[in-house]
This record gives structure tokens, C-alpha cells and sequence, in this order.
């Protein structure tokens, strides 16, 4: 066994016995820990009707009439004779790679809201540790991405990175990958730019289109699975990926997405786990913008424009606005903003290079003498009145 620990062998073992997400299998392992399900699927441990009883609550199955460990047990057999966790650590470590547990300090805390969907490992290629949730944000969409997707996506990833966030993405053509690249090309020499989940293991550079760019990821950033080495991608397995996508992060974006595209799955399990979604508008004549449209409709998701918008929906790193209020904030500052209306209407009513008087502007501007005299106070300790030995003006700036 070396030096790995009976409960790094077990979950190893473990995400190659179950499928991600297995409910029963999970939920066993929360039961009774990774070691003694592991013993449990190989037959080498009685099940008593206190785990059952317990697991059955865990499932929420507890006056159903089947047994659901005894048919997971008979679904997990043929695969119990091929299992050999000290194989795969070893192939791990030839890649340079790590297993990360709930049991290690690295373990992202943020996929334990997935409750009963949690992983039971993560395999990871990269040096760097993965970052914290509120550094990640995902940006997900269309395998058959347009022009516009691919600009919107390159904006998006290279100012999320240059405000501190890691890009998580799925790897895939289209969205995903120019997720990746634009968030490598805007790299500094510290930090994880980019994530790509992986729907098989971290030695198979799938799509094969993909490869130089995922082993360029591998080298710099960090790939991730929750199944070993040498897994084959499935489509039930690219869908449980997704949810790991959304859970990593503190917020998710869909650049381009079809009425039924896959990137869809990853919005409704971030919604599903409270985090963010936010989606980019196109034109109501693209197809490939049609599945935005649908999250910005039934309200799953906000609209974004750029990295500010969804650094906005994040929270921010440092303080410093984002967003709207960044727009806001860059804008001229005009002599207006921030009056009330009856002020506004006193600086309206004054002239720039004549003087006036009190009861000319009671007239112009339609108010009282005491809102006026009140209004005038407040434009001049503002700098937008002065009086004059004539009346009233505008203070010219």
C-alpha cells in the first residue's frame, strides 16, 4: 500500500466502483465512512440493519419497499474484481499528479454544498492548489460557438483574471475552450488562471482537439476529475461534471447556449445551489444565444456585459465597485447629480453670466421664496451658486 493512507486507497477505489453522483453509493459512504464502504461493496463486511436503517433515511427511502443497498451491491459486482486503487495512485503520480480528499487540507470546501452529490475525490493534475470559491468564477457555453460567442467569452475571461479570478471551464470546443485560452493568454506567473473539469480521467485530453490545449492547462493551470485515470467520458458523466463546474465557484456564466445545450445543466445547478448565474445577451435572431434568452426570461440568471458585471455578481476582491457602479463612477460627473428636485429647479432657473434675484426665481423656477432662499444655500455651499453685489448666478467651473 506504500504510503498512502487506507482512506486515500478506499476513495480511490470508490470513484472507480461508483458513477459520479451514485446516490446509494455516496450516501454509504457518508453512512459509514470510505474504508468500511469500501469493504462493504467487496463483501468483506456485514451490513446490520442499523446501517441500512440509517442509510434508508439518508435516501429518504425509508418506507420504500426495496432494499437500496442490495440492488447497489449487485450493480457494483462486476466491477469489485477489477478495482486496484494502489494501480491507479501509482499512475497518478506518474502524471504528477494528486489525489485531493475531504480529508486533505486542499479539499474545496465549496463542493460540500452538493450534500449528497459530493465527490467522493477530486484527480488533479497541476502544481498550484486550487483556489478558494470566491477567486473562481465559470464561464460555460456552446460547442458551436459564434464570432460574437468567442469575443464575449475572450473579454470576459481575460478581465476576470485580471481581477484576480480563476477561469473554470469544462474543456470542451467552442465556449469552453476560449474560456481557457483567453484566460492563459492573460496570465501573470502567479495563481491558477484557468480550471478544466474533466468528464473522464486526467489522462485522457478530451475532446482530442483539445489535447495541446488541455496539457498546456495541465502545466499551468489545473485539471480535475472525479473519476481515475484511464475513465472514459460518457454522456452521464459530462453531465455530472457540470455540477462540479457550478459548485467550484462563486459565480456562473453562460456566454452562448442553445434552447436544449448542455451549458444550461450547469446554470441550474448553480441556481439549484444558490450561486449566481449570470447570462450574455445576442441577437434574438441567433439560435446560439436562445438558451440565455430562456435563463434571462424565467429568471435564473442576470444579464452580464462584461468581467465587471460578473465580478459584480461574485462579490468584489478588494472593495473597489464593479458593474454598473463602475460605469456609473467613470462617467463625468455632472453639475446635477445627486439634487433634489427643487434644487434642480433653482439651477435651472439661474443664469451663468447675468445675475437674478429671489423673486425673479420664484418665478422661473415655480417654488416659494423659502425653498428658493433654501435651494440657493445649498447650490453655493455646493460651488454651483455664488451671489453676486447684483443678485444671483451659476458659478461658472
Amino acid at each position: 500500500m506504500g504510503t498512502d493512507s487506507s482512506a486515500t486507497l478506499a476513495r480511490a477505489a470508490l470513484s472507480r466502483l461508483f458513477e459520479p453522483s451514485d446516490t446509494v453509493g455516496l450516501g454509504l459512504v457518508a453512512t459509514v465512512g470510505p474504508v468500511d464502504a469500501l469493504r462493504i461493496a467487496r463483501s468483506e463486511l456485514a451490513v446490520g440493519g442499523e446501517i441500512r436503517r440509517s442509510l434508508r433515511e439518508l435516501l429518504g427511502s425509508a418506507d420504500g419497499p426495496r432494499d437500496p443497498l442490495q440492488d447497489s451491491l449487485a450493480r457494483w459486482a462486476p466491477r469489485v474484481p477489477e478495482l486496484a486503487p494502489e494501480r491507479d495512485l501509482a499512475t497518478l503520480r506518474r502524471l504528477a499528479g494528486r489525489l485531493v480528499t475531504p480529508e486533505t487540507d486542499e479539499w474545496p470546501v465549496a463542493l460540500d454544498d452538493l450534500q449528497g452529490g459530493t465527490p467522493i475525490c477530486l484527480w488533479v493534475r497541476g502544481t498550484q492548489a486550487i483556489p478558494p470559491q470566491a477567486r473562481l468564477a465559470s464561464v460555460v457555453g456552446s460547442r458551436d460557438s459564434t464570432p460574437y460567442g468567442s469575443s464575449v467569452t475572450t473579454e470576459l475571461s481575460a478581465g476576470l483574471v485580471t481581477r484576480g479570478y480563476g477561469v473554470v471551464s469544462g474543456g470542451a470546443y467552442g465556449i469552453d475552450a476560449q474560456a481557457h485560452r483567453a484566460a492563459l493568454a492573460s496570465a501573470s506567473d502567479h495563481g491558477s488562471p484557468t480550471i478544466a473539469v474533466l468528464a473522464g480521467g486526467i489522462d485522457r485530453y478530451y475532446p482530442a482537439g483539445n489535447e495541446e490545449l488541455l496539457r498546456t492547462i495541465a502545466q499551468r493551470g489545473l485539471l480535475l476529475a472525479e473519476v481515475p485515470p484511464g475513465s472514459s467520458p460518457t454522456r452521464w458523466r459530462f453531465l455530472q461534471r457540470n455540477r462540479l463546474i457550478a459548485a467550484l465557484s462563486a459565480v456562473t456564466v453562460i456566454v452562448e447556449a442553445r434552447w436544449r445545450s448542455g451549458a444550461l445543466n450547469t446554470a441550474h445547478h448553480a441556481a439549484a445551489l444558490g450561486r449566481p448565474v449570470g447570462a450574455v445577451p445576442g441577437s434574438v435572431y441567433s439560435a446560439n444565444s436562445a438558451g440565455c434568452h430562456r435563463l434571462l426570461r424565467d429568471g435564473t440568471a442576470v444579464c452580464v456585459a462584461d468581467a465587471a458585471d460578473v465580478a459584480e455578481l461574485a462579490g468584489p476582491l478588494g472593495g473597489e465597485p464593479l458593474g454598473d457602479r463602475a460605469r456609473e463612477n467613470a462617467e463625468p460627473v455632472r453639475d446635477q447629480d445627486g439634487l433634489s428636485v427643487p434644487d434642480l429647479l433653482v439651477l435651472d432657473g439661474l443664469p451663468v453670466r447675468a445675475a437674478t434675484t429671489v423673486d425673479k426665481l420664484t418665478s422661473v423656477a415655480g417654488l416659494s421664496v423659502r425653498e428658493v432662499i433654501g435651494g440657493l444655500a445649498r447650490l453655493e455651499l455646493a460651488g454651483l451658486a455664488c451671489r453676486t453685489g447684483e443678485g444671483w448666478r451659476r458659478r461658472q467651473r
